[in-house]
């Protein structure tokens, strides 16, 4: 697999503007329903992110078969949307920035950094902080407010806890119930 957008966004959208996208029960499109997605708004272009909880079936250690810090681990690549599903999205949790990165929350980061990557996957604990995607989701300028009017999604803040802590499964029966008692 190739890096999926690796520097396309420049170092200078360093604002962190992250918010989840819930998919509401009544989304028509196959492709989101029961997802939430993480996204951010460059400063130019669309906005863009991840859906964070489908799971594919697909070890790491199979993505990166020449890192041997992987191998055993059931660590697994995640869907993260429709567009460039051949390529990979690296979503990382660390106090330092890596070079080429896009600001999604406190300490979080969209990153095409081949080498800090792989850095990171030299580490003892190879993954912690980080997520792959296969993919990702992308929207052109005004076609998520036009979804966002038509009521396809519901908006909650994003948090790291959420993206790196939770079980994929129990996320959108989470978000859907907050998100439906607090309606934006």
């Amino acid at each position: 697999m190739m890096l999926a957008w690796a520097g396309t966004v420049a170092a200078a959208d360093m604002v962190a503007n992250g918010i989840f996208l819930i998919a509401k029960r009544e989304m028509r499109d196959p492709r989101f329903q029961e997802t939430v997605v993480l996204i951010t708004q460059p400063q130019e272009g669309g906005p863009f992110g991840v859906i964070i909880n489908r799971p594919l079936t697909h070890l790491l250690a199979e993505i990166f078969p020449e890192q041997g810090t992987l191998k055993g681990k059931k660590d697994v690549l995640f869907l993260g949307g429709p567009v460039g599903r051949d390529g990979l999205m690296f979503l990382v949790r660390t106090s330092k920035p890596p070079a080429r990165a896009v600001h999604v929350l406190k300490d979080v980061y969209f990153t095409g950094d081949a080498n800090w990557i792989e850095a990171q996957l030299k580490r003892p604990d190879p993954t912690r902080g980080l997520r792959v995607y296969a993919g990702y989701s992308g929207w052109s300028l005004g076609q998520l407010q036009n979804e966002l009017e038509r009521g396809d999604w519901l908006v909650l803040p994003a948090d790291a806890e959420t993206i790196f802590e939770k079980d994929p499964a129990t996320i959108w029966p989470t978000l859907i119930k907050r998100a439906s008692l607090h309606p934006t």
